[in-house]
């Protein structure tokens, strides 16, 4: 918007092709433009002639919208001597555009509430507008909707008004909530049976109940409450107005969760729901989906709001069981979409009966639980006439995943034998229809590891059977006792006379397409459990790793079945080892080799005509990765590692891997990742390849500054930085990889652009702290990184914040741990250096990140670094702090105090008294909680 104040016609234009220029791109043009006007200063001005004009309906919605926005995020723009002026302005679009669009007059209520909110000299607002404009019928619509969204938004993640503030508006509602709902009463009274207004009345209600400021007395007698319930217990309510009802009777639930605090209120909402069991069974017989599920949802809500209640006091008064009993009726809806909804509340439920304990109460709700694990089972059952394998990705699949969850949370209070034992009955006693054979043995999937397996009959009866169930049976029930012989691995391993058949089960599956897979992954499991057992199969998992491509694989089931191998190899005796790592990794070498040519010959081929892409090694560079991270033979000092000479074999392959696809980002950081797990899994034994491979990191990373090099650094820098001999050699290696780090971090946006580089160079820097601090604190390069980190403070991203907290807290500490090493006080003199020079600047920018970046989870990493300052040198952090503190501002640009005189000293107190670091966690967190 450089070129002035545009003109109406010509926003009217932009509009008008976001809206309907049949060209995509015009309509990207229009809107990058409309953007841009809405950030510029007079985005006001424009909005404010759009709406009073009233053109269309597509120009007042952009302009309400814009309003809202500017109020929202650009509220600061405003000189104080305008905002009543605003006030009064958007009062009057709201009621001139009153019968133009609902969309509409959502935006500007949002406006007016946010203006509101931010306002201090507003006082009373909701006194005023209702005031105002209730004795006229037409202006209710939108008097409700303002009065609907300004309790949502007081706690708006868009609005940073500050604790203090927040807490002055919402004692303000409190005071008025009363009003308001007198003025919903009567809203009711006067519009009868008016469908609209009754939809409009319950979500206002919902939204004062979420705030929680009404009164409880006062509402548990209240007419509200009952037409409430009369609208869930008529049989003829719409859907709409049957969903609005709900929401707000779980809003009303929701908000009384202290139970014992809201007594009069939480009665009047336990004996309502206690109602609604009848029109539950109606909406059943209507098979009206939608109603069910809104009755799903209140009872649940029911449920988690009284959970306490029940447990403490099971059956007497509020603790009634037949809340339960409403839940499992639900349970045995037939659509699985109807019990899902409570199953928040069943691992609630198991996790408090996990941590009182008491077996007397367990026994109490032990027949509830039994129930609802036999409706679970019934809900997995597949379609009788389905065909292939359970499909795992659709919503259904999801399903089943979610009970196998729930299943291990509550199996305890059943007991996972005893149940194991029932489950596998019934299938041994009854012949049941292959669905039912298939949902039973998915659940003793899901409990099979939780079955203890010493002395356990039955569990060793089920390995026999299920290894014997012949081809002909349907192949959803093969796959799923694949799965669970899988899950079984501890029995194999107890009893290693199933390992053959066991092993002859799961190669027959490995042969077959649809259960390729789901074997691949029993035998990684059986793999994982039974290495030493496995030992003498070592020749047959070899056999399948290199046929690994004529199975119908996954490509996770295809590293998960290499993983399982390479734990095998790693206990064959040492001097196998060599050989054997060599002839597993010999077919993914072959591969990249082939690779490499084929590249080579189509870059050939490209310099006559451009022949696509070269193809993709990453298949083979995570097969090595997987080898190598899991190839861990325990070495006896002096020995020689097992891997290293077939390391030193592959080096070659990758280097050339590396070069020929460099540019390529995916490609650089599988390769990187495969030389890490090389380098971690022989440790200093990959010495030979230290020089080589620093010597290409540094040369790519010039021109392609991947962030996986810094990371692999890192790697190098943790294994050899204790080595004298390797020090300054990784020292010029930081140096090398910083120049272009810094280049890149530095371009506008930079840090935000490139978070993965950000997280990767500290953990270099922190690598090198950690391993060798004196070579990096006496070396040029530490003053840029450390002011990079300061400028890196206010990174909201999670990983990266992380990184950069962490170094600065070690780089600290390393001046402050007197380990008795002979450098502590070389280390001393030079972090006093380095904080002389920059420890108020890096003060004063974690405080302004605190406040006004950062989100809360972040705060405790935060603090540690406060407190490492302040262990290092208390009386200066002090001072520093205070001039921190000076430099916030105190009120905001609506005039309200952000943070009083009181505050700021006790919160400088609150942190320079803390002996532990948590107390200053919590200070930092009430603190910044008047600056969101």
């Amino acid at each position: 918007m450089d070129g002035g104040k545009p003109s109406l016609s010509l926003v009217y234009q932009a509009v008008q092709a976001l809206y309907h220029d049949p060209d995509p791109a015009g309509k990207e043009r229009a809107s990058v433009w409309l953007g841009e006007l809405q950030r510029s200063m007079y985005a006001w001005e424009i909005s404010d002639q759009l709406l009073q004009l009233k053109q269309d309906v597509e120009s007042c919605y952009f302009a309400a919208q814009t309003m809202k926005m500017k109020i929202q995020t650009s509220f600061y723009e405003l000189p104080p001597e305008t905002h009543i002026s605003l006030r009064d302005s958007l009062l009057s679009h709201i009621q001139n555009l009153k019968d133009l669009s609902p969309i509409i007059i959502t935006q500007l209520a949002l406006a007016i509430a946010d203006l509101a909110l931010q306002m201090a000299s507003w006082k009373g607002c909701v006194h005023t507008l209702i005031e105002k404009y209730s004795s006229d019928v037409s202006s209710m619509p939108f008097l409700i909707e303002i009065l609907t969204v300004l309790p949502e938004e007081v706690h708006s993640r868009s609005l940073r008004i500050g604790a203090n503030r927040r807490t002055e508006i919402t004692e303000d509602l409190a005071y008025y909530s009363t009003t308001v709902v007198t003025l919903l009463v009567s809203c009711v009274e006067k519009s009868g049976n008016d469908e609209k207004m009754l939809i409009k009345v319950f979500r206002c209600l919902g939204s004062w109940f979420n705030l929680g400021v009404l009164d409880n007395n006062f509402m548990a007698s209240n007419q509200l409450l009952m037409v409430l319930f009369q609208v869930l217990q008529r049989d003829e309510t719409s859907t709409n107005l049957h969903e609005a009802a709900s929401d707000c009777v779980c809003s009303a639930l929701y908000a009384i969760e202290n139970v014992d605090t809201h007594l009069p209120l939480a009665m009047q909402l336990f004996q309502g729901v206690l109602t609604l069991e009848t029109a539950y069974h109606m909406a059943v017989a209507r098979e009206d989906l939608d109603k069910v599920l809104n009755y799903c949802r209140i009872f649940t809500e029911l449920c988690e709001t009284f959970l306490e209640t029940t447990v403490r006091s099971p059956g007497q008064g509020m603790g009634d069981l037949r809340t339960l009993e409403l839940l499992l009726i639900c349970a045995g809806h037939p659509q699985y979409e109807v019990v899902e909804i409570s199953f928040n509340f069943w691992y609630r439920l198991g996790e408090h009966l996990y941590k009182t304990n008491d077996p007397a109460l367990h026994n109490v709700f032990r027949p509830y639980i039994q129930r609802l694990l036999h409706g679970l089972a019934r809900h997995c059952q597949l379609d009788p006439d389905h065909e292939g394998i359970p499909e795992d990705t659709d919503d259904f699949g999801e399903f089943r995943m979610r009970v196998s969850d729930l299943v291990k949370d509550v199996i305890f209070l059943v007991g996972s034998t005893e149940c194991f034992s029932q489950l596998f009955s019934t299938l041994r006693e009854g012949n049941p229809p292959w669905e039912v054979t298939e949902a039973v043995l998915f659940i003793m999937a899901a409990i099979a590891k939780s079955v203890d397996p010493e002395n356990n009959p039955t569990l060793t009866e089920v390995l026999e059977q299920v290894v014997l169930l012949p081809e002909t049976v349907h192949i959803a029930v093969r796959y799923t006792s694949i799965e669970l012989v899988g899950e079984m691995s501890e029995v194999v391993d107890r009893n290693p006379r199933f390992l053959d058949p066991v092993l002859n089960y799961l190669m027959k599956g490995l042969r077959e397409k649809p259960l390729a897979s789901m074997a691949a992954k029993a035998i990684h499991n059986i793999c994982s459990v039974c290495r030493d057992h496995m030992a003498q199969h070592f020749q047959g998992l070899l056999d399948i790793a290199r046929a690994l491509d004529s199975f119908a694989l996954s490509s996770d089931a295809a590293i998960g079945l290499l993983k399982g191998t390479a734990l095998v190899l790693a206990r064959l005796p040492l001097e196998k080892i060599s050989e054997c790592l060599s002839d597993l990794c010999a077919v993914q070498v072959m591969a990249l080799r082939k690779n490499m040519a084929k590249s080579v010959s189509q870059q050939l081929l490209a310099q006559d005509s451009s022949n696509g892409k070269s193809a993709d090694p990453t298949i083979w560079l995570d097969r090595l990765a997987v080898i190598f991270r899991h190839t861990n033979p325990i070495v006896e000092n002096g020995q020689t590692h097992p891997c290293q000479k077939v390391i030193q074999e592959i080096w070659p392959v990758l280097s050339e891997t590396l070069n020929a696809h460099q540019a390529d980002n995916r490609i650089v950081e599988r390769c990187c990742r495969c030389l890490r797990f090389a380098v971690r899994c022989v440790g200093k034994g990959s010495a030979s390849l230290l020089q080589p491979l620093v010597t290409q990191m540094v040369n790519v990373y010039q021109v392609y500054p991947h962030s996986c090099f810094l990371y692999l650094g890192s790697i190098l820098v943790d294994e050899y930085g204790m080595e004298e001999g390797c020090r300054q050699g990784l020292l010029d290696m930081v140096q090398a990889l910083c120049m272009p780090t810094f280049q890149l971090l530095e371009q506008p946006n930079g840090l935000r652009n490139h978070p993965d580089t950000v997280d990767d160079l500290f953990r270099l820097a922190t690598r090198f702290v950690q391993r060798s601090p004196v070579t990096l604190l006496s070396s040029n390069i530490v003053v840029h990184i450390i002011q990079c980190a300061i400028a890196a403070t206010t990174l909201d991203h999670r990983d990266a914040n992380c990184s950069v907290m962490k170094f600065i807290r070690d780089l600290i500490h390393t001046g402050v741990s007197n380990d008795h090493e002979e450098d502590f006080e070389v280390r001393k003199q030079l972090i006093s250096q380095a904080m002389e020079q920059h420890g108020q600047q890096l003060v004063t920018q974690l405080l302004h990140a605190c406040c006004f970046c950062l989100p809360p989870y972040t705060l405790p990493d935060v603090a540690e670094v406060l407190w490492e300052i302040m262990i290092f040198d208390r009386p200066t952090f002090c001072r520093w702090l205070e001039a921190a503190l000076k430099g916030l501002p105190k009120e905001t640009s609506g005039g309200a105090i952000t943070v009083t005189h009181k505050q700021l000293t006790d919160f400088h107190k609150q942190v320079t008294s803390a002996e532990e670091c948590k107390q200053v966690c919590w200070a930092i967190r009430e603190f910044t909680r008047l600056y969101r």
